[in-house]
């Protein structure tokens, strides 16, 4: 029985220590907060309760796997799971109002062609079938198995199948999201659709590679679960697995740095000066703490995410309204931006944007309101993180709080006349919380673009420690977190050989 230290109890982390414990390791874990979860947070008053991290859960079978693989009890007897239908409700520029079933590509198709004429939902069927050939050449490396000895192969490959498109008496292929939008949709709203999924996840998509078109198909083919009670909720039950498990959490304990001896990592050193020795350590993000550079924790060399594609953050308003949520409203709806080009100044100038791209969730859950006569809401925008903008400065936070509402008061008519009170959260919080520099918001690997989207390997260069979460291979993201988890456990338990369950 191994001794490993875990640095923080976010998803991926915990999501490690579950499995090492079955696997008959003593495992505890150290987290400098007083809670677990890693960004999946909660703010509760007055008989309200709002996710202040992702409101939705894509993938789900990566959450079964873990609780398959830890316990006699499934997930579905941990937390209750709830198809949402529709996935989501779009607002676009013009006005345009579509709602797009839930895992259904005949559906969406359908709905699109009667939303916004014919060809449309023809055109974005044809999309999702490339998507998804791009989604079968990277789910093994990207998602399912350790980066790649061989990693420049992904870095060099585009595997989105791109129409060939005729610019300047030249044929060329989409390399960007951006471009398979313009090249290959033909209608802004079908771009705007595309793009808020690389948006969502910090992703600039005049620079996200044409890969990124797996992020709409995953949604598409997979469909989008809610976990009543919230998101919180699944926290919750991965914490409870790993409590039933013997993991030990040492709350308010803040790891500053990995102990090294005879060449291997031996243990971690806590903020307080004690040291405890361990055979493992696991951690998100390590080499903040062991010495080590970011391009060291790679398996290969100039793989280092390039510094400014690392600069998106979020801002959460959770809004207490007073009146019943209408019947038949979506869980979610997405806003889109009346202004593009100023929004997208984000990833330069670092410019909050004036009309923001807005995800509005109105979860119908009574555990998450005082009474059927009030309603909780919240709001996200993806923002500049606080490296890139001041969000301290005197009501650079309502400032921005006020614009977002007023974006999301086009899929919630009287919106802010129905607010008693509200909470606004920026990348402050978010770096609070998680310890991510800035607040940033770390973006899903992805193949192509020169390797600036692929993440640290899993294991390191220093023999026993181990990267897991967000900031780690396979990336950002809720299912991502859980699938670091489960190639951290297979990497220590069956060793550099592990390629991956099959």
């Amino acid at each position: 029985m191994a001794r490993i230290a875990v640095m923080g109890a976010g998803m991926g982390a915990m999501a490690a220590a579950a499995r090492l414990a079955v696997a008959g390791h003593r495992v505890v874990v150290y987290e400098r907060t007083a809670t677990y979860g890693g960004a999946l947070r909660r703010v509760e008053r007055d008989g309200f309760a709002f996710d202040t991290g992702p409101g939705l859960l894509p993938l789900p079978a990566v959450y079964r796997d873990l609780f398959l693989k830890t316990g006699k009890e499934p997930l579905e007897a941990c937390v209750k799971l709830v198809q949402v239908d529709p996935s989501s409700r779009h607002v676009f520029a013009d006005g345009t109002d579509v709602s797009l079933p839930n895992a259904s590509r005949a559906g969406v198709v359908t709905a699109l062609t009667e939303a916004l004429g014919a060809g449309a939902g023809d055109r974005w069927g044809d999309f999702l079938v490339r998507a998804r050939e791009a989604w079968d050449r990277t789910r093994r490396p990207l998602l399912e198995e350790p980066l790649w000895p061989n990693w420049p192969v992904l870095a060099e490959r585009e595997p989105y199948p791109a129409v060939p498109h005729k610019r300047l008496l030249r044929t060329r292929r989409a390399a960007t999201l951006a471009e398979v939008g313009a090249w290959e949709l033909g209608d802004p709203r079908l771009t705007a659709l595309l793009e808020s999924h690389a948006l969502a996840y910090g992703l600039d998509p005049r620079v996200a590679p044409a890969s990124a078109a797996v992020l709409p198909y995953v949604e598409h083919a997979f469909g989008t679960w809610y976990v009543r009670g919230g998101i919180r909720e699944l926290a919750r039950a991965v914490y409870e697995r790993c409590l039933a498990r013997k993991v030990e959490f040492v709350f308010g304990a803040e790891v500053t740095g990995v102990v090294e001896k005879d060449g291997r990592a031996a243990g971690v050193e806590l903020r307080d000066g004690t040291v405890v020795e361990a055979d493992t350590v696991v951690g998100s993000g390590p080499w903040r703490l062991s010495g080590l550079s970011r391009t060291e924790l790679y398996v290969g060399d100039d793989v280092v995410p390039k510094p400014e594609t690392l600069v998106a953050g979020k801002v959460v308003v959770c809004l207490a309204l007073r009146g019943a949520r209408e019947a038949g409203a979506a869980h979610r709806t997405v806003v889109h931006t009346t202004d593009r080009e100023a929004e997208l100044d984000l990833f330069g100038p670092g410019t909050p944007p004036e009309r923001p791209t807005v995800w509005v969730e109105r979860p119908d859950d009574p555990r998450l309101r005082p009474d059927e006569a009030h309603e909780s809401v919240v709001l996200t925008s993806t923002v500049p993180s606080q490296t890139h903008h001041d969000w301290t400065a005197d009501g650079a936070a309502d400032a921005f709080a006020d614009r977002m509402a007023a974006a999301a008061e086009r899929a919630v008519p009287g919106l802010r006349e129905r607010v008693l009170w509200r909470e606004v959260r920026t990348p402050v919080h978010t770096e609070e919380e998680t310890g991510a520099q800035g607040g940033g918001i770390p973006a899903p690997s992805l193949s192509g673009a020169a390797g600036t989207l692929l993440h640290p390997a899993n294991s390191t260069r220093l023999p026993g420690l181990f990267a897991v979460g967000g900031w780690a291979h396979p990336g950002g993201g809720l299912p991502h977190a859980g699938m670091s988890g489960a190639l951290v456990a297979g990497l220590i338990v069956e060793g550099p050989e592990f390629r991956g369950s099959r």
